[in-house]
C-alpha cells in the first residue's frame, strides 16, 4: 500500500500548485482582487489538505477513530451489506475544516476492498450511506475479529481515495486514503463491542478511541446463541 509521511496529502499537491500558480499569474498581470482571491484559495486548499503527525494511543486492543470529525451515529444495526450480520455502528462526519485524512482503526489484512458509484447527499444525512458513492474495507485482525470501514462521499465531496488494497497487512493509525472535500466515514464493528463515545462527541483519527473489542470466544459466543 502507497505509504505517505509528509505534513500535506500527496493528493492535494496538484491543487495546491494550480491555485498558487494561478495566484502568480493575477498578480503579474496587476490583477490584485483575483491574486488575493488566489492567495486565499491556496492558503485554504493547503489547509484542508494538511496530514499532520498524531501520537497513537499504547492500547494494543482499542479501536482508534479512522476520522476527524463530530460523531453522529453509535447504535447496534442489521448489517446485511458488508459483515452480514449485527453490528455495532459508528458514524463520524467530517466537515470541510477537518483533517480528511483517514486512519485505520485496527492492525489487520485488508479481506475486500468494494468502491462503489452513486449520489453525492449531504453525509450527514440517513440517505448518503444508502444511495452515496462509498469506498469499503473489510478488514480481518489477527484475534479473529472482522470489521469494515466505510468512506462515503458527501455533497461537496467528488472523490474518494482508498490506498490500501487486498491483501495489504495494516497497522493501526495507518494512513490509508481521504475524501475531497467534505464527508463521512461509517464503521461496522462486531458485537459485543464496548463503545466508549456518544454521538456529539468531537473526534480526531489515529488519537481518539471508540472502545475496545470483546474477545475472540465471546464474539463466536453470542454469534453461536443468535
Amino acid at each position: 500500500m502507497q505509504k505517505t509521511e509528509l505534513p500535506l496529502a500527496v493528493e492535494g499537491y496538484p491543487f495546491i500548485v494550480l491555485s498558487g500558480f494561478a495566484t502568480l499569474i493575477f498578480a503579474i498581470l496587476d490583477l490584485m482582487p483575483l491574486a488575493l482571491l488566489g492567495l486565499v484559495l491556496t492558503v485554504f486548499v493547503t489547509y484542508f489538505f494538511r496530514d499532520p503527525v498524531r501520537v497513537l494511543p499504547a492500547d494494543p486492543h482499542a479501536v482508534l477513530c479512522p476520522a476527524d470529525g463530530k460523531v453522529i451515529v453509535v447504535e447496534e444495526v442489521e448489517d446485511n451489506r458488508f459483515l452480514q450480520k449485527r453490528v455495532q455502528k459508528i458514524s463520524i462526519f467530517m466537515n470541510v475544516f477537518n483533517v480528511h485524512v483517514n486512519r485505520i482503526p485496527l492492525a489487520g489484512t485488508v479481506e475486500e476492498v468494494i468502491l462503489s458509484p452513486g449520489k453525492f447527499y449531504a453525509a450527514d444525512k440517513d440517505k448518503a450511506v444508502l444511495h452515496n458513492e462509498f469506498c469499503a474495507l473489510t478488514l480481518a485482525t489477527p484475534t479473529g475479529h472482522r470489521y469494515t470501514v466505510v468512506q462515503i462521499a458527501g455533497l461537496i465531496a467528488r472523490r474518494i481515495v482508498c490506498r490500501a488494497e487486498e491483501g495489504d497487512q495494516v497497522t493501526a493509525g495507518e494512513r490509508f486514503g481521504l475524501i475531497r472535500f467534505g464527508s463521512r466515514v461509517d464503521l461496522y464493528l462486531p458485537l459485543p463491542t464496548r463503545v466508549q463515545v456518544k454521538v456529539g462527541e468531537t473526534v480526531r483519527a489515529g488519537e481518539s478511541i471508540l472502545g475496545h473489542l470483546a474477545p475472540p470466544a465471546q464474539i463466536n459466543q453470542e454469534e453461536s446463541v443468535a
